[in-house]
C-alpha cells in the first residue's frame, strides 16, 4: 500500500534553497555593513582620542608657560618661548611649570623645558610623528636633553599661531629672545592639529582623509591685551581678546 505522506518535489526543494540563499545573502550584507561601520567608528574614535590626548597635554603645559626676569644673576638658567613656522609641522620650545617629581630628594621641581616638533615616523614611512621632549631641569640649552616620547602619530599638520598682547594680532612665529618680542609671552596660542585617518568612503586601505582639530590656549602669565572692546579706537569687533580671536578664526 502507498504511504499517505507525500515528499517534497524537486521544484519545492529548489524554491526553498533559493529562499534560504536570499535570506543568507541579506543577513551577510547586513552583518558586513555593521562590521564595516564598527571599524570606521573605531578608527574615528582612535583618531579623535589621539588628538585629544595630544592637545590636552600641550594646552596644559602652555597655560603655565613662564619667562624669568632674573637673567643677570650668576649661574642662572635661560627660559625662552620660541615658536618656528616649519611648513606643515611647526616647532615649539618653552619653559613651563608642569613637571612632576617622581623620585624623592631629586634635584627637580615643577619647572621644566618642553619641546614639541615633528619628524618622519620610522615605523610608518611617509608619515610624520609629533614628538615631545621634557627636561627635568632648566639650563642654558632650552632645546636639549630630556626624555623624548611620541605625542601623536600619522600627523599631517601641526600649525601654531601666537597672539601678540600689544597689538592683539596673530603671528605665525614667536621668539622671546628676538628684538620684537624680547622677554614677552604671547597672550594666546592657537593650535591646529591634523591627523590622517582611513577614508570611510574608500575601500582602499591606503586611502586616508585628514581630520583637523583646533584648540586655542590662553597663557596665564602673559601680559593682558592692551586694547579693549570699550576703547572707541578699537572698533566694534576688532579690539580686545574676543575680537582678536574672532579675526583669527
Amino acid at each position: 500500500m502507498r504511504s499517505g505522506r507525500a515528499g517534497f518535489t524537486l521544484i519545492e526543494v529548489v524554491v526553498a534553497l533559493a529562499i534560504m540563499l536570499v535570506i543568507g545573502t541579506l543577513t551577510w550584507s547586513t552583518m558586513a555593513g555593521t562590521l564595516q561601520m564598527r571599524d570606521i567608528m573605531e578608527d574615528q574614535d582612535a583618531t579623535a582620542r589621539s588628538a585629544r590626548v595630544a592637545l590636552d597635554r600641550i594646552a596644559r603645559e602652555l597655560e603655565v608657560a613662564f619667562l624669568t626676569e632674573n637673567t643677570g644673576a650668576v649661574n642662572t638658567y635661560q627660559t625662552v618661548f620660541v615658536g618656528k613656522d616649519e611648513s606643515d609641522v611647526d616647532m615649539l620650545w618653552f619653559a613651563t611649570l608642569t613637571h612632576q617629581r617622581r623620585y624623592a630628594n631629586s634635584r627637580e621641581c615643577d619647572q621644566t623645558e618642553i619641546t614639541v616638533w615633528g619628524e618622519q615616523d620610522p615605523d610608518h614611512p611617509g608619515e610624520m610623528v609629533l614628538l615631545h621632549r621634557e627636561a627635568p631641569r632648566i639650563d642654558q640649552e632650552p632645546d636639549q636633553d630630556g626624555a623624548i616620547a611620541p605625542l601623536a602619530r600619522r600627523v599631517s599638520r601641526f600649525e601654531l599661531r601666537y597672539m601678540d598682547p600689544e597689538s592683539a594680532e596673530w603671528t605665525d612665529e614667536w621668539d622671546s629672545t628676538g628684538i620684537e618680542q624680547t622677554g614677552r609671552l604671547p597672550r594666546a596660542v592657537q593650535i591646529v592639529l591634523g591627523l590622517n585617518a582611513p577614508d570611510p568612503e574608500d575601500d582602499d586601505e591606503e586611502s586616508v582623509v585628514e581630520r583637523l582639530y583646533v584648540r586655542t590656549v590662553m597663557l596665564e602669565t602673559a601680559d593682558q591685551i592692551e586694547k579693549s572692546l570699550l576703547n572707541s579706537n578699537s572698533g566694534s569687533s576688532g579690539g580686545g581678546l574676543a575680537g582678536a580671536i574672532q579675526r583669527g578664526g
